[in-house]
């Protein structure tokens, strides 16, 4: 049990530096974002964490060959959804002017985001198998505290963005939309080449 809550700590903090790295983003071109909003945008990159890894045991301990096919696009949509979403965002911080530029992060904006720094993790479940074999509750257990890091991490990105995001004004939505592509660009080197 201590291999697995263990393993898990770590997994959680590997598994949720996109999701960090992006959240900043969200507090940088949102300076002024509420309590509720921030609380809101790491509960979803945590759940998503917490639920890719529980998909990919399931997708292990019953259609292991019909994952190992998707597996392979999973950096493909990672690059594609982070580059348009950073794109826009780019576009957006270099056409508006400064008050039209706090234009507010969306639900739909933040699925994707979750998504897309999270579909990596669908892998990690491979590993989770080994570790909780087909003990569903163990791979719960492992993928709550893989959530629970995320959520705390992307919280305090949320924040630490927020700081640096009041400072930049409108170029913090320009710098935000460069770090989803470079992090899309990670997850697709990574993901294809190694």
């Amino acid at each position: 049990m201590w291999q697995l809550i263990t393993v898990s700590l770590g997994l959680g903090v590997g598994l949720s530096m996109d999701a960090c790295a992006v959240s900043m983003s969200n507090g940088l071109s949102e300076p002024d974002m509420k309590t509720g909003k921030a609380l809101g945008i790491a509960s979803l990159f945590g759940v998503f964490q917490g639920l890719m890894p529980m998909l990919g045991w399931l997708c292990v301990t019953l259609i292991v060959e019909q994952f190992a096919k998707f597996e392979l696009w999973i950096p493909y949509i990672a690059l594609v959804l982070l580059v348009i979403i950073g794109g826009k965002m780019i576009y957006d911080g270099a056409k508006k002017g400064e008050e039209e530029n706090k234009k507010k992060l969306t639900f739909t904006v933040l699925l994707v985001q979750a998504v897309a720094t999270s579909i990596d993790a669908l892998s990690t479940g491979f590993g989770l198998a080994d570790i909780a074999g087909s003990v569903w509750w163990k791979a719960l257990i492992s993928a709550g505290i893989i959530a629970v890091i995320t959520f705390g991490i992307c919280l305090g990105s949320v924040y630490l963005g927020k700081k640096f995001g009041a400072k930049l004004g409108k170029k913090a939505q320009i710098l935000g939309g460069c770090i989803l592509i470079a992090i899309g660009l990670e997850i697709f080197v990574t993901g294809v080449f190694f």
